[in-house]
């Protein structure tokens, strides 16, 4: 009792924030709908500064209990930001009554009649709305391993299956705090620095909200990296191809590791070892990748998969930024969208910075490695056609090991992309957009490519 009275009398300012901010959770999980942008904005803005001034004036254990609270507060409630978590179910239940869920789109299946020993087919499929139903899936299989895990939470509804998948969330979280820590100690950077990923708001409404499996992917991300900082990196390799199975996204870093293994060039022979090893540990990650997509594995998977990845160049786009610019000077020039085109000009530009960080940038510690990651992927994202909010998360967990702030940045304006779902017709306002990308590319080429180059003392203090 003394001790929890002690707990109120040190620590009433942080436990006031925490309050307010259970609040605002709870209002954002179970009293929204997306369509009401002014609510959503006004929650959204509330629950950055309460996070700001709860990790400014915390110490760590009450910060971590800060952040698995938040989380739970979202654990009954249906996602409201996003319907992807129908096709997760969707693609879930039809591996638990045997079928490969690469190999038939829900349009297709719907068509064939209802399932036995697949409940709510009709609502998941009227869920997931035309667009998912009417594609094969392309979700890597360690996450349609989540899918079928989340499933077997007990239940046969809608809710048990959603419950199921966000307690998997919540623990890739725990484990990201966990792994995040200890890399942030041997880099000998303030522990602290975890919670401007674990604790943002951005990150508990987008992937424990949300249901979107970044949060695993990063999970196995950091784990593997700190791995690869103790030296052990045929593990980090493994671990790091778990991560690829859940999100496709780290095989942009693969060529960045290059140097990591390579730089060391104190004689021929050693340099030829750190070759060998790098080709190992690339074997290792393909041969991981390849087992965990064995079980699913024929031509006609290989056609439909291609297929899928090719319409996110070719055909979306959503809250984009340069191909925007890139789309509006096609259409001044031939009257058309030229999204065919322009899907494939800017992955080729992406994969040229790729390999330019990778061979000409020394990658030859974690801090230098992380860098050249956050650019890379950035980079990627300013190119895409297509940003959905939670594709961002990755770069804010990097943010943590670097002195870059535009990822914390971003991951408070992108909450504009919103805006869209108030039309009717979900359309852009592209002023919107302009917004967004005006103050995310003001703050990257600030912190780039200009604060660099100023003295020391002329440079922001860098984040606790």
């Amino acid at each position: 009792m003394q001790a929890l009275t002690n707990v109120f009398k040190y620590h009433k300012i942080p436990l006031l924030f925490m309050l307010l901010s259970s609040i605002f959770y709870l209002s954002f999980a179970y009293d929204l709908v997306r369509t009401d942008v002014t609510k959503l904005v006004l929650l959204y803005v509330a629950l950055f500064v309460f996070g700001f001034q709860i990790i400014k004036i915390s110490g760590f254990r009450l910060l971590a209990i800060s952040a698995i609270v938040f989380r739970v507060l979202f654990l009954f409630a249906i996602p409201n930001l996003s319907q992807d978590f129908y096709r997760f179910i969707w693609d879930g239940q039809m591996i638990m009554i045997g079928f490969n869920p690469y190999l038939s789109t829900p349009d297709f299946q719907m068509e064939m009649g209802i399932l036995s020993g697949f409940p709510n087919q009709v609502e998941l499929y009227n869920g997931m709305g035309a667009l998912s139903a009417s594609h094969y899936t392309n979700y890597p299989p360690l996450k349609q391993l989540c899918f079928v895990i989340g499933n077997l939470f007990p239940g046969h509804s809608i809710l048990s299956s959603v419950i199921g998948m966000r307690l998997l969330i919540i623990a890739a979280d725990i484990g990201t705090l966990y792994f995040g820590k200890k890399l942030l100690d041997r880099l000998k950077l303030p522990s602290k620095r975890i919670f401007w990923y674990i604790l943002n708001p951005f990150i508990i409404i987008e992937l424990t909200g949300n249901l979107h499996f970044e949060g695993i992917m990063i999970f196995f991300l950091v784990w593997s990296l700190y791995l690869l900082h103790a030296g052990k990196w045929k593990w980090a390799a493994v671990v790091l191809a778990c991560s690829i199975s859940v999100k496709l996204i780290p095989l942009m870093f693969l060529p960045l590791f290059f140097g990591w293994f390579t730089s060391t060039t104190l004689s021929e022979r050693k340099e030829k070892r750190n070759l060998f090893k790098l080709i190992l540990f690339y074997t290792f990650i393909v041969g991981t990748v390849l087992l965990f997509f064995l079980p699913f594995f024929s031509m006609e998977f290989v056609n439909n998969y291609a297929k899928t990845m090719g319409l996110w160049f070719g055909n979306f786009e959503f809250n984009a930024s340069i191909y925007y610019l890139a789309r509006a000077i096609g259409y001044a020039i031939t009257g058309y969208n030229e999204i065919a085109v322009i899907g494939k000009v800017l992955p080729a530009i992406t994969v040229l910075i790729i390999l330019g960080l990778a061979f000409f940038k020394r990658n030859n510690s974690l801090p230098k490695l992380i860098t050249s990651m956050v650019l890379v992927l950035s980079c990627y994202l300013f190119l895409s056609t297509t940003v959905h909010p939670w594709y961002i998360a990755p770069l804010v967990l990097f943010g943590v090991f670097t002195n870059y702030k535009f990822p914390l940045v971003w991951s408070l304006v992108v909450i504009l992309s919103y805006l869209a779902y108030s039309n009717t017709d979900n359309s852009e306002n592209l002023w919107i957009i302009a917004l967004e990308y005006g103050v995310v590319l003001s703050f990257f080429i600030w912190e780039v490519f200009i604060k660099k180059r100023l003295p020391v003392t002329q440079q922001s203090n860098v984040i606790i």
